[in-house]
């Protein structure tokens, strides 16, 4: 009988024990706006970004901010505490929670990558992220001539997979080397290639008012 026990409780240790190892460690974010969701995992090799994410959502930071810059075949951004009561016409893109981010570069700029926006290198030699704007990617193919062009001129090396992926679901890899991703779309692309069909002006900012509802931390 006693045999018998610690058989059972062996089993169950096991089990919790294959339950832990087989746990997702990522966390997932979910982007709700007005014209439907996108669920975001946030990448562990990025910490700073990913825990400024989090506490921003947590916050509330994001609720009713607009999707101010958008242009098709290339990506989607938001972020801009100023474009939540922003007028039509209004130019945004500068606005931040009063602090940025040191980069955190590796992960490419495959379709559906979650990145930070940042100042140009003429003001920003650093290559600091912003502390609040994100653009996601939706991008265009490439040709293994372009990629090889990119490799030459950003001084990166892409992979099989991820020179594949570039080719075959797109991308922007000239931004590789320069910008922080630090997470991907895993649900709702359909959503971003919506908001970036979206009419704009002059400006990349779309003439309908396209918010974020909230972002929500699973």
């Amino acid at each position: 009988m006693v045999k018998k026990s610690f058989l059972h409780l062996a089993g169950l240790l096991l089990m919790l024990w294959w339950a832990g190892c087989e746990k997702d460690p990522h966390t997932y974010a979910v982007i709700e706006t007005d014209l439907g969701d996108i669920e975001l995992m946030l990448y562990n090799t990025t910490p700073q970004h990913r825990d400024n994410f989090i506490k921003l959502a947590r916050e509330g930071f994001y609720d009713s901010l607009l999707f101010h810059r958008v242009i098709p075949q290339f990506m989607i951004q938001a972020g801009d505490p100023d474009s939540k009561n922003a007028p039509p016409g209004q130019p945004l893109g500068m606005g931040g929670p009063g602090y940025t981010l040191p980069p955190e570069i590796g992960a490419p700029h495959l379709r559906g990558a979650l990145a930070a926006a940042r100042m140009p290198d003429q003001v920003n030699p650093e290559m600091r992220s912003s502390g609040s704007q994100f653009y996601i990617v939706q991008g265009r193919t490439w040709t293994d001539a372009e990629l090889d062009a990119i490799e030459r001129q950003n001084g990166v090396h892409y992979n099989e997979v991820q020179r594949q992926r570039y080719k075959e679901e797109g991308g922007a890899p000239f931004l590789d080397g320069k910008y922080t991703v630090f997470g991907e779309v895993v649900k709702g692309m359909e959503v971003v290639d919506r908001i970036a069909a979206e009419a704009t002006d002059d400006k990349n900012r779309p003439l309908r008012d396209i918010r974020i509802r909230r972002i929500r931390i699973k």
